[in-house]
């Protein structure tokens, strides 16, 4: 007997589904320090639980690496710092293993395999793409995710310990 395995996205539509308004959905085209094109991350409002990223990416070396959602909607190369640090309205500590965190951008790391391609889904619970709310990826200098060379120790301040930028993406509509 074969049993079917469901991603989030399919249980989210079962369940009642994904908004369909143009502010419920956005995307971020990765590209590395040379200007490469690294993959996409599709971003979904969900109905109350946060906003879920479907993360598709290539020619990455096997291993782990932190993911994070940053706080500037600014990718300019080679090094990605226009992205600035975490996105953290809230102003909390940054890691998972922290007392007073996490940031509202902090994500489970990616485990790459052989093939350099990984393909996954993160559920952003404290963030949203609602225009206006305190937690919006849209504010006022927009968001970008980037993907660092190093795995996240979910702990150190300010930024898990990760390591430089390898990809950056500016989230859009």
């Amino acid at each position: 007997m074969r049993i079917p395995i469901i991603t989030v996205a399919a249980l989210l539509t079962a369940v009642g589904g994904v908004q369909a308004q143009s502010d419920s959905t956005a995307t971020a085209e990765l590209r590395r320090p040379d200007g490469e094109r690294a993959g996409e991350v599709l971003l979904r409002q969900t109905p109350g639980s946060g906003t879920l990223l479907t993360i598709d990416l290539t020619g990455l070396e096997p291993g782990v690496y932190a993911i994070h959602i940053h706080e500037t909607g600014s990718c300019e190369p080679p090094t990605f710092e226009s992205a600035g640090g975490h996105f953290a309205p809230e102003r909390r500590s940054h890691g998972f293993l922290h007392p007073d965190g996490p940031h509202a951008g902090d994500l489970i790391n990616l485990r790459v395999p052989a093939s350099g391609e990984v393909s996954t889904e993160r559920l952003a619970t404290f963030v949203t793409l609602s225009d206006g709310a305190a937690n919006s990826l849209f504010d006022a200098d927009g968001s970008a995710i980037v993907v660092h060379a190093g795995s996240d120790d979910y702990a150190s301040q300010p930024s898990g310990d990760a390591g430089d930028r390898l990809a950056c993406g500016v989230v859009m509509r």
